[in-house]
């Protein structure tokens, strides 16, 4: 029968330099948890701790682990209460104006543009 390392299950201490960081995630924490409509029972119960574990995150008692960040469904920067990199969509404003003009175009000749578009791309994808 394999030995359980109970040193594994206690919470590392926070240090007072990590003290406020660590209330700041656990309010964001709580305040998640809470526009979710989910309990500290419920979010416990999916990471698989006990409710005191949870409510000792959200107060900044204890370290949040890093693998139970992906289980809160939120960036980690959303988490840590920094704002993302804006992220580009779309297409480049040059191939935008392109799609613009050619939806302007009469039908058939759309019709020739994709398929000469999609004859490129098939060879593309074949070479």
């Amino acid at each position: 029968m394999a030995q359980i390392n109970h040193l594994d299950r206690l919470p590392m201490a926070i240090y007072d330099d990590e003290r406020a960081f660590f209330a700041r995630l656990g309010a964001r924490i709580a305040e998640l948890r809470r526009s979710q409509d989910i309990t500290q029972v419920q979010l416990a119960e999916t990471l698989g701790v006990s409710q005191q574990t949870i409510n000792s995150y959200e107060v900044g008692r204890r370290r949040v682990p890093v693998s139970a960040l992906p289980t809160l469904g939120v960036s980690l920067e959303a988490l840590i209460g920094e704002k993302a990199p804006p992220v580009k969509r779309g297409p480049t404003p040059k191939f935008q104006q392109q799609l613009e003009r050619l939806d302007r175009l009469p039908q058939a000749k759309q019709r020739v543009v994709m398929e000469m578009l999609e004859g490129v791309l098939m060879q593309a994808s074949r070479g």
